[in-house]
């Protein structure tokens, strides 16, 4: 069995329009929200063995955001195929990682997200910033996952859990 956490990136900001859309970091709301969804996670016990990001600022941040306020004893790889990426490429990076790590977590963008939890669980939901998907995959090698190959066990949305 393995878990993958799903996890979108903060709000971003939109304050400076000469920024690509790569470089946009979070907002104020970003750099509240995803610090209370590490602090989630760790209450929940979700420890992720692994941290795998899309390297885009606001990615980057929650990322970092998440794993100091949870605590998580993770490393965190920054992959550029997260990015901008389908539910396909999102296929392709959890099915690369190492089957030593029970768990994963990815930290991504939307639509692709969205997309990738459909394809894992056949189940269509919103994940607007922030939100946090708990998948239990019914194998033992990242590599063999595949269409309705998971289980969402539970998926926290910020505006539902911060009051």
């Amino acid at each position: 069995m393995k878990t993958l956490f799903l996890l979108r990136h903060a709000k971003s900001s939109w304050d400076e329009p000469g920024l690509t859309d790569f470089d946009r970091p979070l907002n104020e709301r970003g750099r509240r929200t995803a610090p209370f969804m590490g602090e989630l996670m760790a209450a929940k016990g979700f420890l992720p063995s692994v941290i795998l990001s899309s390297p885009a600022v606001r990615a980057k941040q929650t990322a970092i955001l998440v794993k100091d306020a949870g605590h998580l004893d993770a490393v965190i790889r920054f992959e550029p195929r997260i990015y901008e990426a389908t539910p396909n490429d999102l296929h392709e990076v959890v099915s690369g990682i190492d089957d030593t790590y029970a768990s994963a977590m990815l930290v991504g963008h939307n639509p692709g997200m969205e997309g990738f939890l459909r394809f894992l669980t056949g189940q269509l939901e919103p994940m607007p910033t922030a939100a946090l998907a708990l998948i239990e995959l019914e194998t033992n090698s990242w590599s063999a996952i595949h269409d309705a190959s998971g289980e969402l066990k539970t998926i926290f949305r910020p505006k539902e859990v911060m009051g």
